[in-house]
């Protein structure tokens, strides 16, 4: 393939980011209004952006970068229009980005004239493939735009009356940029900026297309951090894109390079195959218990917001907000998820131990109920925490390879995944409300002395459509009931296992039953019985087991 090669980037055999840990959660910069949505088919109306911005200050971000002004009048009226009706909250930054050209940087500064906080973000390319190709330059042109820009946004700031100015500088595509030209630009521009440890310059790091494997970007990032002369008058941003599929990788490990600020879009909108997923960096935070610092406890709301407003499609498998994360059809997933959530108290705050599931999804505006979803993948782990979950049917342990195998093979017919009342249907049909051969009209007990305390039973029943009287004595209803079975000669079975509890609450509760009887032969079958009842429930139980062993 000697159409290809690696890119070369810094020696670095004593790097120490693989040491290091994620301790706190990044300053966070959204760029949904600007990277998110020139990369839109169909750009954002004015209402839908100011949609997206009220989301994004409702979420917790600080930093929003709102727009290109210089480059369209659409851009310029926005801006002017959250700086005019004053929508932007007095603790958010408005951030608006700027080539280091003079009459762009000046368009800029009319933009954001009485916004009460707000960045200067200028950036210029510096990559070896941008030089050639694109501007034909050296080096030291490259790094005088820079400067140029620089000084020109520096005699700009006491032009924006009453604003809290900061300025942030990004020498685009850094990954392939040669890491020692790209800190050579960017400490002229500090030179000229004059920045402080008070009063900082951001330099954000662009992985503007992802030539680089993400270990190889944590290696930039820690080579310009410890070769910088002035560190602690910096604040070091990154600014990842997926062409790799790595973007959250490369993010995760330059902030353990050295790495304090990330800008991305919710979900990874962006172009080609999207900017950095915030959302997923985030909640990685929250799933190593630590404050990530944005508000995602209503994650669905965010995700309908963003897809209405963008157009665009959150993916089934997206992290964390895909509508399938969450959901498991295979049976093994969903019967260690059953047994997790089995033992979960209602303490939210107990330790999450809940096996294929790394967060609980409440915590994200999420619900169990998609959770575990059923096909002819689907075990009889599934199954059972669908009847318990949904339904209140606690069944047996043994009781569920039965369960699932008719289910399974209803999915299978259907060749599609089942809903929940499709289940709930098919468990009522096959094990609740069978009713031949034996149907069971009318039953009474009676209790007989002699010597000790027996029930008797007579039961009205229709065995193959035909109405018989059965009687019986036993020591309680059930067995009373098989007896009566027995004395007509329909007994080929034993009465083999019994499990009783409540299902609902307060006047709608109701006894739920389930028989497992074993035919002479060895197969055994499971009968279920509802009624208010127990006595009733676990005769309908019974039967229902009878029923399914004569199928």
């Amino acid at each position: 393939m000697a159409k290809y090669e690696p890119f070369h980037t810094v020696d670095l055999p004593d790097r120490q980011w693989p040491h290091q840990a994620i301790t706190s959660a990044p300053t966070w910069c959204s760029v949904d209004l600007r990277d998110g949505n020139q990369a839109l088919a169909i750009p954002m109306s004015v209402k839908e952006k100011l949609e997206m911005f009220e989301l994004l200050v409702a979420i917790g971000f600080k930093e929003i970068e709102v727009g290109f002004p210089s480059a369209s009048q659409i851009e310029f009226d926005f801006v002017r229009r959250l700086i005019d009706d004053k929508i932007v909250p007095d603790d958010v930054y408005i951030q608006v980005l700027t080539q280091a050209r003079d009459h762009l940087i000046e368009r800029t500064f009319e933009s954001v004239r009485g916004a009460p906080n707000v960045i200067i973000h200028m950036y210029n390319s510096t990559s070896a493939l941008q030089r050639k190709v694109t501007f034909g330059m050296e080096r030291v042109q490259i790094k005088q735009i820079a400067v140029d820009g620089t000084r020109l946004v520096k005699s700009l700031v006491p032009t924006l009356t009453g604003s809290n100015v900061r300025f942030e500088y990004s020498p685009e595509s850094f990954s392939d940029t040669e890491t020692d030209f790209a800190l050579e630009v960017c400490e002229a521009v500090m030179d000229e900026w004059g920045p402080t440890r008070e009063e900082k310059i951001i330099l954000n790091l662009p992985d503007t297309v992802e030539w680089i494997p993400f270990y190889k970007h944590a290696d930039q990032i820690e080579w310009f951090c410890r070769n910088m002369s002035r560190r602690d008058s910096a604040i070091i941003s990154l600014h990842t894109h997926n062409d790799r599929g790595t973007g959250v990788a490369a993010t995760e490990l330059g902030l353990m390079a050295g790495g304090e600020r990330v800008e991305g879009t919710l979900f990874g909108n962006g172009e080609r195959t999207g900017n950095l997923d915030i959302v997923t960096v985030a909640l990685n935070r929250m799933a190593d218990g630590i404050d990530p610092g944005l508000d995602f406890t209503d994650l669905p709301r965010i995700r309908r917001v963003y897809e209405r407003t963008t157009r665009m499609t959150v993916p089934a498998r997206q992290p964390y907000s895909g509508e399938l994360v969450f959901t498991a059809f295979s049976g093994s997933h969903q019967d260690a998820i059953k047994k997790g959530m089995d033992r979960r108290s209602d303490d939210r705050d107990v330790r999450w131990e809940v096996p294929y599931l790394h967060i609980d999804p409440q915590d994200i505006g999420r619900t169990y109920d998609a959770i575990v979803r059923i096909n002819s993948q689907s075990g009889k782990g599934g199954v059972a925490y669908v009847m318990s979950r949904d339904f209140g049917f606690e069944l047996p342990k043994s009781m569920h390879p039965q369960v699932g195998e008719m289910i399974n093979r209803i999915a299978d017919e259907q060749g599609r995944e089942l809903t929940n009342h499709e289940i709930y249907e098919a468990f009522n049909r096959e094990f609740i409300q069978l009713r031949t051969p034996l149907e069971v009209a009318r039953t009474s007990f009676a209790y007989v002395e002699n010597g000790e305390s027996r029930l008797s039973c007579r039961a009205t029943v229709k065995m193959d459509g035909k109405e018989v009287v059965i009687t019986g004595i036993g020591n309680g209803p059930i067995s009373a009931f098989v007896h009566a079975l027995e004395e007509q000669g329909w007994k080929d079975f034993d009465l083999t296992d019994f499990h009783e509890h409540a299902i609902g609450t307060g006047a709608d509760t109701e006894a739920v039953a389930y028989v497992q009887i074993e035919r002479h032969g060895g197969r055994k079958f499971w009968g279920t019985g509802i009624h208010s009842n127990i006595d009733t429930a676990g005769i309908s139980a019974l039967v229902s087991a009878f029923n399914r062993s004569q199928a």
